[in-house]
C-alpha cells in the first residue's frame, strides 16, 4: 500500500514535470514554475468549481443586471458536493475542457476566464503573474497545448483525490526540482515535512491536555510562511486531538509566488485566506501590527541581509521596546534575530503563548559582549523566554547540508522550568534516505521524532540533554591591560613612521581649488616636514628607554615649528617600540598608562567572581596586568559543541605513517606513468 502511495505520487509529480517538456524552447529552465505552479493551482481550482459550476453560472446571468454587486449571492451558491461554501467562485461558462473547443481564441476566453474569479481567487493569480505567462505562452503557440494537456490527462488534482496535504508536497517536490535547475534556494520556499512535525509536536507537547479541553479557539501564526506547511501541520495535529477545536491560521509570505501558493491552498481548505497576507516583508511590513497569537511557529530565512527592510527596521528600534526590535539589531547580513524578536513581540501579554522556530547555528553565538547578536539573547535569555533548542542532524534541507536549531520559546514556564534552559542533542537522531533530494540526503523517522520529544518531555539530564540555569550562557568581558612600556630612537627606519602620523602627513596636503596656489602649497608642506626631520636628527641616534626624557629631546628638538602638544607626543609614538625592559610610561598623577597593542580581554563566567578569576588566570603569567572595570560588558553565547564535546583519541602514528607511505607510493606510480 505504501509502495502504491509512493507511485501514485510519483507519478503525478512525473506528470506535472512532463509539463516542462512543452515549455523547453521558450523558457529558460528556471522559469519553469512561472508556468507551471499557476496552471496547477488553476486547474485546482476548475476542479473544485466543477460541483457548482452550472448554477453559478446561471445565478450570475440572472442577477448581473439587477444587483450593484452579486458577490454574496454567488458565495452563496458556491459550493463543493457536500454542500459547504466554497468561499469563492468563478461565474464564466469555461472550464479546462471548454477551453478547448474555441482554439481560435483561447488566449481571449482564458483570460475571460481568470477575470470572472472572486477578488479573493484574482489576488492569488496576480501574484503569479499568470496573465502575462498567458501571453507569452499564446504568442509562442503554447497555451492551447497545455491546456490539452492538463484536460487529457487522467490524473485528478481535485481536493477530494489529492488532498493538500499531498498537494503541498507535489508542490515541494517541483519547487525543488525548479530551484535545483537554477540553483536558488529551495529551502527559501518550504521546509521538509519531517522537521514540520518535530516542531510542531515540540511546541503542542506541553499543552497537551489544555488542548482537549471542548470548544477551545487557538490562533497559530507563521510570519515567514511559504508555502503554509507548518500552519497546516499545526492544524492537523490539534484536531486529531480534538476535532471540536478551532484552529484559525495566520500568515505573511514575502514571495509573491510562494503567497500565492499558501492562499490558494487555504482557500481551497475552507480555511480564512484573508488571514494569509502578502507578499510583504514582515520586518518591515507587519500586516498584523496590533494581533498576539497563542502558537508562532516558523523556519524564517537565515544569512539573508535585511537591507531591504533596513530603514524601517531602524525607526522601529528607536522606539525600543515601544517596538519589535527593542533588544538590538544584528549585523545586516543576517535577519534572524529580527524575526525572533518579531515572534516574541507576537506572545500573548496576560495568556500564555509559544514559539517554535529553526535557525542556522549563527543567532547562538554570533556578536561579542555588547553587540547586538548578544544584547537580543541577553535579553531573551534575562526574559526568561527560551525553554529549550535542539540541534538538529545536518543534511536534512533541499537546499543547505549544515546543521540548524529548533528554538522553544514561551512567556509562561512550567514551574520546573523557570530560569532554566534545555539542550538536546539531537545531531544523531536520523535515517538515510535512500535517494538523495538536493542536499537531503537524512530524515527523521518517526522514532527519530518521538526519541527527541521524550527527552524534552522528560526534563532530564543524559547524553543527550543537558540543563543548565539562565546565568550559566552568559558572561562579563573584561577589558585586561598591561602597563606601556617603550623605548625611542631616531632612525631612519623609525623616521619613515612619521608619514602614517595624520597631522605630519597634512602638513604636505592643500586644499585649495587653484592648481598653482595648490602644488605651491604642498611643495611648501614637504619642506616642512623634511626640516622636521633633520631637526629631529639632531637628537642623535642613542636608544631611550624613559619617555619624559625622550620627549624633553623631541620638544627641544622641535622647538622652532611651534607644534601641539598632541602633535609631538605622537612623533614620540612613531620613534618608539615596545620594550620589556623599558620604564613604565606614566600620566601626571605617576598612573602605569596602558598599552593598546597589548590590551586583551576575559570572558569570564556569571557565576564566577571576576576577582578571584583574575587573581587565578591572569596574575601568574601577567603580574602587572590590572582590569579596567569601566568597559565591563555583559555577553550571553550558547556553544552546543562546548556543551556536549566527546573527546576523540588521536590516530595511532603507525596508522598515520603508514596510510602517508601508501599516498607516496601512489603518487610516484602516477608520476611514473606520465
Amino acid at each position: 500500500m505504501e509502495n502504491d502511495n509512493a507511485n501514485n505520487f510519483q507519478e503525478k509529480v512525473s506528470f506535472i514535470w512532463d509539463l516542462a517538456d512543452l515549455l523547453r524552447d521558450s523558457y529558460k529552465r528556471n522559469e519553469y514554475q512561472k508556468v507551471i505552479l499557476p496552471f496547477i493551482t488553476l486547474k485546482r481550482f476548475d476542479s473544485v468549481l466543477s460541483d457548482s459550476k452550472e448554477i453559478i453560472f446561471k445565478t450570475y446571468d440572472k442577477y448581473k443586471d439587477l444587483l450593484e454587486n452579486v458577490e454574496n449571492v454567488l458565495l452563496n451558491v458556491a459550493k463543493d458536493k457536500k454542500g459547504e461554501p466554497l468561499g469563492f467562485y468563478n461565474y464564466s461558462k469555461y472550464d479546462f475542457k471548454s477551453l478547448l473547443e474555441d482554439p481560435e481564441h483561447v488566449e481571449q476566453n482564458l483570460t475571460y476566464y481568470i477575470d470572472c474569479f472572486s477578488k479573493n481567487v484574482q489576488d492569488i493569480f496576480d501574484n503569479f503573474h499568470i496573465k502575462e505567462q498567458i501571453a507569452k505562452l499564446a504568442k509562442a503557440d503554447l497555451l492551447f497545448l497545455l491546456i490539452k494537456k492538463f484536460s487529457e490527462s487522467k490524473i485528478d488534482l481535485h481536493p477530494d483525490v489529492v488532498s493538500n496535504h499531498e498537494m503541498g508536497m507535489i508542490f515541494e517536490e517541483l519547487i525543488r526540482k525548479f530551484s535545483e535547475q537554477s540553483n536558488e534556494e529551495a529551502g527559501e520556499h518550504f521546509t521538509p515535512r519531517d522537521v514540520v512535525e518535530l516542531m510542531t509536536k515540540m511546541m503542542f507537547v506541553e499543552n497537551g491536555i489544555h488542548l482537549k479541553e471542548k470548544h477551545i479557539i487557538r490562533t497559530v501564526y507563521d510570519p515567514a510562511c511559504g508555502t503554509g506547511g507548518m500552519l497546516t501541520s499545526c492544524k492537523e495535529f490539534v484536531t486529531k486531538m480534538n476535532d471540536a477545536a478551532d484552529i484559525v491560521l495566520f500568515g505573511q509570505e514575502v514571495n509573491d509566488e510562494t503567497y500565492a501558493i499558501c492562499k490558494a491552498d487555504m482557500l481551497m481548505k475552507g480555511e480564512k485566506s484573508e488571514n494569509i497576507k502578502g507578499p510583504f516583508s514582515t520586518l518591515s511590513k507587519d500586516q498584523f501590527p496590533n494581533m498576539k497569537f497563542d502558537y508562532i511557529i516558523s523556519n524564517p530565512p537565515y544569512g539573508r541581509k535585511w537591507e531591504q527592510d533596513e530603514d524601517i527596521v531602524r525607526k522601529e528600534a528607536e522606539k525600543g521596546f515601544e517596538g519589535r526590535f527593542g533588544a538590538g539589531l544584528p549585523r545586516i547580513n543576517d535577519g534572524q534575530l529580527l524575526f525572533l524578536q518579531h515572534m516574541i513581540s507576537k506572545m500573548k501579554v496576560d495568556e500564555k503563548s509559544r514559539v517554535a522556530v529553526i535557525t542556522n547555528g549563527s543567532p547562538l553565538f554570533t556578536g561579542d559582549a555588547g553587540q547586538g547578536e548578544s544584547n537580543i539573547r541577553k535579553w531573551m535569555i534575562e526574559k526568561d523566554y527560551i525553554e529549550a533548542i535542539i540541534a538538529l542532524p545536518d543534511q536534512l534541507f533541499f537546499n543547505t547540508g549544515i546543521h540548524t536549531y529548533i528554538w522553544i520559546l514561551t512567556n509562561e514556564k512550567p514551574s520546573q522550568r523557570v530560569r532554566k534552559m534545555q539542550l538536546i542533542n539531537a545531531t544523531s537522531f536520523f535515517k538515510k534516505m535512500r535517494k538523495s533530494l538536493g542536499n537531503k540526503r537524512n530524515y527523521l523517522s518517526d522514532d527519530d521524532i518521538k526519541r527527541t520529544v521524550d527527552l524534552y518531555d522528560k526534563f532530564e539530564e543524559n547524553e543527550y540533554s543537558k540543563i543548565f540555569d539562565n546565568e550559566d550562557f552568559g558572561y562579563t568581558k573584561v577589558t585586561v591591560e598591561r602597563p606601556l612600556q617603550l623605548n625611542y630612537q631616531v632612525t631612519e627606519e623609525k623616521l619613515d613612521n612619521l608619514y602614517t602620523v595624520k597631522a605630519f602627513a597634512k602638513l604636505a596636503e592643500s586644499k585649495k581649488s587653484d592648481p598653482e596656489l595648490k602644488l605651491e602649497e604642498e611643495e611648501k608642506g614637504k619642506k616642512k616636514q623634511e626640516d622636521i626631520i633633520n631637526a629631529l636628527k639632531t637628537i642623535g641616534d642613542h636608544l631611550y628607554k624613559n619617555w619624559d626624557e625622550f620627549e624633553e629631546k623631541v620638544k627641544d628638538a622641535l622647538e622652532k615649528f611651534d607644534l601641539k602638544s598632541s602633535f609631538i607626543k605622537n612623533i614620540v609614538l612613531a620613534l618608539s617600540e615596545h620594550d620589556d625592559t623599558a620604564d613604565y610610561v606614566l600620566d601626571k598623577k605617576g598612573r602605569k598608562q596602558p598599552d593598546p597593542k597589548l590590551r586583551d580581554s576575559e570572558k569570564i563566567p556569571l557565576k564566577q567572581d571576576i576577582e578571584e578569576y583574575f587573581e587565578r588566570e591572569v596574575k601568574p603569567y601577567y603580574s602587572d596586568a590590572w582590569m579596567n572595570r569601566k568597559k565591563d560588558k555583559i555577553g550571553y553565547e550558547i556553544n552546543f559543541t562546548k556543551y556536549f564535546y566527546k573527546y576523540k583519541p588521536p590516530r595511532p602514528l603507525e596508522e598515520i605513517e603508514r596510510d602517508i607511505k601508501e599516498v607516496t607510493a601512489e603518487i610516484q606510480e602516477l608520476l611514473k606513468d606520465e
